[in-house]
């Protein structure tokens, strides 16, 4: 039995799906089973709510040989180490109590990195505490979510641009989430690896925003420019949608962290993701873009 945190997400949904392709039996943890796809309910085993909560890991884990572990986001906590460390906790405890053999977690690139990282920071203490669990660990160790661009897609329709915190000339490490989920399915369905090991996965990528920009506008078929957004203008941006004061510090020195190169060392033992950027512009950007653009052009 395979236990799958946050399967609605954009890895777990993805997860979920390789897991039953592989014929594994699969139980999820889920908030609201409602938003689950009804060829995925069908399927699987399901426990509703939160796991960060004891109970409902008690509920899922009797019986487990593996856990897909994921930290969801949220930005109204009251800071990001303490929100890692509830989920964190609560799991080791579980994972203690119901003999779970192996977890695979999805935590950030850059764990040698010294400086305070804001939300990395918080997942490299997820990390520690999970491995306090005895379990054998692989923690997916990733970079920048290519993902993460999908929310410019207005942006690049309206303005012909997209806009970071990095610099223009820096290159930035990345990964695509569907190959999270094929890497995270292959630990999960692999009763042979044992002990606890980082496990960085990077696409073959090196490129800069400018970089970027230049790929996006070839395969978009439309000229797009980076804009880069000093992190004094984008705490201001932050602010202004209501962030708390420590949300907008964990989140700055996250990004000040991946500008400094938190994931670089990470290079030299990182296992190479099979989709570059520009397969992914193509395959993933390009369509999201091209809804955006014919909603606008509807208003």
């Amino acid at each position: 039995m395979i236990v799958v945190t946050t399967p609605t997400g954009r890895i777990g949904s993805r997860l979920v799906t390789l897991l039953l392709e592989r014929s594994s039996e699969v139980r999820v943890i889920v908030r609201d089973a409602s938003q689950l796809d009804d060829a995925v309910r069908t399927r699987v085993e399901v426990v509703e709510g939160s796991h960060a909560d004891p109970a409902v890991l008690d509920a899922a884990l009797p019986g487990a040989d593996a856990l897909f572990w994921l930290v969801p986001p949220n930005p109204a906590a009251p800071s990001a180490e303490e929100h890692y460390l509830a989920f964190a906790r609560a799991a080791s405890a579980a994972i203690r109590r119901h003999r779970v053999g192996r977890v695979v977690g999805v935590t950030s690139a850059g764990h040698d990195f010294r400086k305070p990282a804001g939300v990395l920071s918080a997942a490299f203490a997820m990390d520690a505490e999970l491995a306090r669990s005895g379990a054998a660990y692989r923690a997916l160790s990733l970079p920048f979510y290519m993902e993460n661009l999908l929310g410019q897609a207005d942006a690049i329709v309206r303005r012909g641009a997209f806009s970071l915190t990095f610099a223009a000339d820096r290159p930035l490490a990345m990964v695509a989430t569907r190959d999270i989920a094929e890497r995270a399915a292959d630990l999960l369905t692999d009763p042979t690896w044992h002990g606890q090991e980082n496990l960085p996965l990077f696409s073959p990528d090196r490129l800069a925003p400018d970089a970027i920009a230049r790929v996006m506008s070839e395969e978009l078929e439309r000229p797009v420019a980076y804009e880069r957004i000093a992190m004094d203008d984008f705490a201001e941006l932050l602010r202004s949608r209501g962030a708390s004061g420590q949300a907008i510090t964990d989140t700055i020195e996250m990004f000040a962290a991946q500008d400094a190169g938190i994931y670089d060392a990470d290079w030299a033992t990182a296992e190479i993701a099979p989709t570059d950027f520009r397969t992914w512009c193509r395959e993933v950007l390009r369509p999201a873009v091209e809804r955006t653009a014919a909603t606008v052009g509807a208003k």
